[in-house]
């Protein structure tokens, strides 16, 4: 029982190792809980319910609270482990995992959660989908209940979808939705030239895109379960939704009606649109800071793409990054910016373009990514992890970096390469 308790004690300590403004990245301890996920041996549902148990080795592990064991120990369902085999082996956690499937498509996993140390079951929950081909979802789940049950920091995200843009061929691009490791994945708009997609609210409902499926290229907000549309705003050249407020009230807009892209602030409620960069060069990109109050953005005003900060509400513009001549494509979270940047050509004369964290409330500078193309960093909604898009080889990547563990994992993409990307 003392033993369970430090552990709970550790978790709860690592809530306030949030990314700084100094932006340290905070090392945790070693002594982590360790857990063993079993698949029950009178289930029928072996073959889906091990790549339950394979995905919720993965979240456990990315979450960074739990060190996952890769030992045999299966049990039927309703029977109790062996105690004193898993105390033997040092198991502090016992998961075992079941399910049912129902006639009309829907999938339930069970889940029985057992405190080895303190010998008793302390978890047992369900978790349904209306079709098994979600199931990733149900392990996501599943993990983030067991991390909640010990109050460790959230790992909410993980159940969010993920929505993104995938090349099929010149001139065509799908844009699909999925879970964070591509295992799900949808279509949901497909046909002609379709990209840079936007969640346009925290509830996931509502996306923006670019469609170049009509006369200029066009920015569409689209509703994913009703389907039902509407034309937000077109421009001759380039056009792309790149940041929403918090309220989901207003939208930062790259447009280029007249001549090179500005950006634009639009007015969700109201349909206005305000001009918030008049530089006759390239602005672009413009991602909320500091509240809403302020912008950063990519800018070739100094000869070279780069990033700068303004206010919305004035005109003074301020160089942000002193680091590489060609920075582009950034996201922010409240006053961390994320932004790739060119880099050397390697040994091999390969091109590397790679991720960097910074804050507007210090001159730190962190590194994050080491080789290939890094692209489309996107913040999650707490600020603690990272998702981009890695070509390396040839092979296009979803990535997530752990920035409090300062470590990284990939998961490639079978369906072509990515172009844009947003949780």
């Amino acid at each position: 029982m003392k033993k369970i308790l430090l552990i709970t004690i550790f978790l709860i300590s690592s809530v306030f190792a949030a990314v700084d403004a100094k932006l340290e990245i905070v090392k945790k301890a070693n002594t982590l809980p360790k857990i063993l996920i079993s698949v029950a041996n009178d289930t029928a549902e072996i073959s889906t319910l091990s790549k339950i148990k394979n995905l919720l080795s993965k979240d456990l592990e990315i979450s960074g609270h739990f060190e996952v064991l890769n030992i045999q120990h299966n049990k039927n369902y309703m029977e109790l482990p062996d105690l004193n085999t898993l105390t033997n082996e040092n198991v502090d956690l016992y998961l075992n995992l079941s399910a049912v499937k129902n006639t009309t498509g829907g999938y339930s996993l069970l889940t029985k959660l057992y405190d080895i140390n303190a010998q008793a079951m302390i978890l047992e929950k369900s978790f349904t989908t209306s079709r098994e081909n979600r199931y990733p979802f149900l392990a996501h789940r599943t993990a983030i209940s067991i991390n909640d049950y010990f109050k460790a920091p959230s790992i909410k995200w993980m159940d969010k979808f993920v929505i993104y843009s995938v090349y099929k061929e010149a001139g065509k691009a799908d844009i699909m939705i999925g879970d964070y490791t591509l295992t799900y994945k949808k279509t949901i708009i497909s046909g002609g030239l379709n990209i840079f997609p936007k969640w346009a609210g925290k509830d996931q409902k509502s996306i923006y895109y670019t469609s170049y499926n009509y006369d200029k290229p066009t920015l569409v907000k689209l509703n994913i379960f009703t389907s039902s549309k509407k034309v937000i705003m077109s421009s001759d050249g380039m056009i792309a939704c790149s940041d929403v407020s918090d309220d989901g009230s207003k939208i930062l807009i790259t447009a280029s009606p007249s001549g090179q892209p500005d950006i634009y602030s639009y007015d969700t409620q109201t349909a206005k649109k305000t001009r918030v960069t008049t530089y006759s060069g390239i602005d672009v990109s413009g991602q909320f800071i500091e509240d809403d109050s302020r912008i950063v953005f990519v800018s070739d005003r100094l000869g070279s793409p780069n990033i700068f900060a303004k206010s919305i509400n004035s005109r003074g513009v301020e160089k942000l990054v002193y680091h590489s001549r060609n920075n582009s494509s950034a996201t922010s979270y409240k006053d961390n910016i994320v932004y790739t940047s060119k880099d050397n050509n390697n040994e091999l004369g390969e091109k590397s373009f790679n991720l960097y964290l910074m804050s507007t409330k210090s001159d730190d500078l962190k590194r994050l990514t080491s080789n290939g193309i890094n692209q489309f960093p996107k913040f999650s909604p707490d600020g603690e992890s990272l998702l981009f898009i890695k070509t390396f080889k040839g092979l296009s990547s979803i990535g997530i970096i752990r920035l409090n563990f300062n470590k990284s994992y990939l998961f490639p993409s079978n369906n072509g390469r990515i172009q844009s990307i947003d949780w």
